[in-house]
């Protein structure tokens, strides 16, 4: 039997990170974890009063570590802008006998941005509006992972467009 293997989506808002994931969990029959969903679920809103924190930190890897231990894959479409959020999920999937990969959703600023635009005019459920500005400090926040990050996962993407 084959481990299972975690797979970490990362990139900014708008660049595909839950369409990728929502295809991947039924191509491999995996667990996808979806934050953004559990937290418009729960409270109505993306972010209320620092739950997000917990709510990723705590309930997201312990879920995702009871899947792994079962034998079962899963995607997390989750942002993690930095490599030490990264590398955290990385050393806790291995630790656990997992297989890890890392698919790095990396677009142009104004794809992200038409797609965002669009977005924001009808809001889906579990969304959030972003505004232009908010996406390029977000861009200045996000990490982009080194050839050396990438070289520590099993397996690893970038998808520039």
């Amino acid at each position: 039997m084959s481990p299972a293997t975690m797979t970490l989506l990362i990139g900014l808002p708008g660049s595909g990170k839950t369409t990728l994931a929502r295809r991947l969990e039924t191509e491999r029959h995996a667990l996808r974890l979806t934050p953004d969903e559990w937290m418009s679920s729960l409270f109505g809103t993306n972010e209320h009063e620092g739950k997000r924190w917990v709510l990723e930190s705590e309930l997201l890897w312990s879920v995702a570590a009871r899947t792994l231990t079962l034998g079962n894959n899963v995607i997390l479409d989750y942002g993690c802008w930095s490599r030490e959020e990264r590398e955290l999920f990385r050393k806790r999937s291995e630790e656990l006998g997992a297989r890890t990969e890392l698919i790095v959703l990396d677009l142009p600023l104004e794809v992200i941005w038409q797609r965002l635009d669009a977005r924001n005019a009808v809001l889906p459920a579990a969304t959030f509006k972003v505004t232009q500005q908010e996406l390029r400090a977000w861009d200045q926040l996000f990490q982009r992972p080194t050839a050396d990050e990438l070289a520590g996962y099993d397996a690893a993407v970038v998808q520039q467009q």
